[in-house]
């Protein structure tokens, strides 16, 4: 490219080489090195520097049927991403603006300029419009507020309460008038951070007993909101400490996504009938014209540091997959993000 003499002329992206069959293997994937992408009119070409790795990635790996289309085998893969633009053939993006964008797991790439939002450094980190800005909060925020129908006084139970997702749906329930929060996790640290940073009333450890008996001692009264992201004994423990009309969002269900047998579903279905309770799955794509007013609200709160947040942060392009795996072993407290 002429116009930008300073570039590389190959760029480095992760390829989907095989699908994996229960948990992710190293073999499954491939680090490519390819000539640097010529953007198009319309489009801009991106330096990433800052890479997302999500659970909802491990179901785009499959070729089963689902909400997103799969990754297509010896291609780059997909993901959020934020970075520089180097190059711009589009009107309204101009070279060294910062914009979030779908095509991660690479170091350059030419995305549409209609599919690039831009954002702003100085308001907040980078690294925060991948998780507590971006869709992570907005998946906390609608989930919390739209699908689980959060009132004040509430009693808010969350799974996977340390993750990017869980930690900031416990803080806004708390800001919104919760009566009392308790949330899950899988290490003793995570816990003490669930209540001496980010404000749970209640944590525990999940892997130190039975989830059931640990929830009833943490909610006595039971619980009016169940917000899942891991699913299995997590649900059905939730649907058994479930209050007359309690609601359940359902997020994520990260317990069972390298399952290669069905999961067998809670065994206490029934209690929905005694308590007029509801499930409702979501997912944050249907509710993107939500971000301006998500933002608007939430972004004071982080700002004035109200809202925490905290994020593993793994460095090098070529850790990405590690990363990944990470997350699917819950690694990561807060948003895992990769720095390139």
């Amino acid at each position: 490219m002429s116009d930008t003499p300073a570039l590389p002329a190959v760029s480095r992206a992760w390829h989907l080489v095989s699908r994996p069959v229960g948990w992710p293997q190293p073999d499954n994937f491939a680090l490519v090195e390819a000539p640097l992408p010529e953007p198009a009119e319309g489009q801009v070409l991106v330096r990433n520097e800052y890479l997302s790795v999500d659970p909802y990635m491990r179901g785009r790996m499959s070729a089963a049927k689902s909400y997103a289309a799969p990754y297509e085998l010896d291609k780059p893969m997909q993901g959020g991403a934020v970075g520089e633009v180097v190059v711009s053939r589009a009107e309204g993006i101009a070279v060294g603006d910062r914009v979030l964008h779908s095509g991660g797991w690479r170091e350059y790439t030419a995305v549409d300029a209609r599919q690039a939002v831009k954002v702003d450094p100085e308001a907040a980190p980078l690294s925060a419009y991948l998780g507590v800005l971006g869709m992570p909060g907005l998946t906390a925020y609608v989930g919390l507020l739209r699908v689980a129908s959060l009132k004040e006084g509430d009693v808010v139970f969350v799974s996977g309460a340390a993750g990017a997702v869980g930690s900031l749906v416990g803080q806004l329930a708390k800001l919104k008038g919760a009566s009392r929060v308790v949330g899950s996790a899988g290490s003793d640290e995570k816990v003490d951070l669930l209540r001496s940073e980010y404000g749970f009333d209640a944590a525990f450890n999940y892997k130190k007993g039975p989830v059931k008996e640990q929830l009833r001692a943490a909610a006595p009264d039971g619980i009016d909101v169940y917000f899942d992201n891991v699913g299995g004994e997590h649900l059905e423990a939730a649907i058994g400490s479930l209050n007359l009309g309690g609601r359940i969002a359902i997020c994520g269900m990260i317990s069972t996504y390298n399952d290669t047998e069905p999961s067998p579903g809670p065994r206490n279905l029934v209690r929905l009938i005694q308590t007029r309770g509801r499930i409702e799955g979501f997912l944050v794509g249907d509710h993107y014209h939500l971000q301006p007013q998500f933002v608007e609200e939430v972004g004071p709160w982080v700002r004035s540091g109200e809202l925490k947040y905290r994020e593993t942060v793994v460095e090098g392009i070529e850790n990405t997959l590690e990363a990944f795996l990470g997350v699917l072993r819950g690694d990561n407290t807060g948003k895992m993000v990769v720095k390139l």
